[in-house]
């Protein structure tokens, strides 16, 4: 079996066992313009054709102006043209020192949001449109990017910075509006997403983020790759450990 129809495997296999998908469906990706993002919308378009269950996609972009982290944008459209997928463009920013707590989620004090690093005020402007463009367009769900990787380091994160055992869910339902996130590629791993992106050459982002190697997620990927090299197995014993405590789905 090739990396990309083991990738195909593996993400039916995710919509199956995590009910990530229901008849009638309106989805809306995250498309950052990465590899993970353009695999993602590359296999939702492809599973769109196969009738159950119906569903539609559409895609966002979203550009931060004041980070320098930026994606071909007539790649994207072309890329989501070529598969017959909209694509919304939406532009934002974020103050990385805010005076004010005006855009900070009620879920968080205003001292504490001021306090925050710019990784997280960065992601929260993101979070924000895609939950805005979601509801505008009549999307019940925000489909992202996330692979094996990302919610195992997650949960490494979450037990070194955090002091509990949980991570990214393959699918949550949002409490204080009708949304929900899915993660499709929950069973993939990012070596395969990182060979099938070569096999098919799409094309890298224009600039990458200037915080992406001073970050906890980059600390956590480091020890993993340690924890792998200890032991082989060492993916498959924190995924079971994950699941066997309901924290995937």
């Amino acid at each position: 079996m090739n990396v990309g129809e083991r990738l195909w495997k593996q993400f039916n296999k995710a919509l199956g066992k995590y009910q990530l998908i229901d008849e009638g469906d309106k989805i809306l990706v995250g498309l950052s313009g990465g590899k993970d993002s353009l695999l993602l919308l590359e296999l939702l378009a492809r599973r769109q054709h196969i009738h159950v269950p119906r569903f539609s996609v559409e895609a966002i972009h979203v550009r931060m102006e004041n980070i320098h982290y930026e994606s071909d944008t007539s790649y994207l459209q072309l890329f989501c043209d070529r598969l017959g997928i909209p694509l919304h463009i939406v532009t934002t920013r974020f103050d990385a020192h805010p005076a004010t707590s005006a855009d900070a989620p009620s879920s968080i004090d205003s001292t504490h949001y001021k306090k925050k690093p710019p990784c997280f005020l960065c992601s929260w402007q993101r979070r924000k449109q895609l939950f805005n463009v979601a509801q505008a367009t009549g999307c019940q769900k925000i489909a992202l990017g996330h692979h094996q990787d990302d919610i195992i380091h997650t949960a490494l994160m979450n037990i070194t910075f955090q002091g509990h055992f949980s991570t990214m869910p393959a699918k949550l339902r949002l409490q204080k509006m009708p949304l929900t996130i899915i993660r499709p590629l929950c069973l993939c791993r990012e070596d395969d997403i990182r060979q099938h992106a070569v096999s098919q050459q799409y094309v890298q982002q224009l600039k990458s983020c200037p915080y992406e190697h001073d970050t906890q997620r980059t600390t956590a990927r480091n020890i993993f790759c340690q924890m792998e090299r200890l032991n082989p197995e060492a993916r498959y014993s924190i995924w079971n450990a994950l699941e066997a405590e309901g924290k995937i789905g």
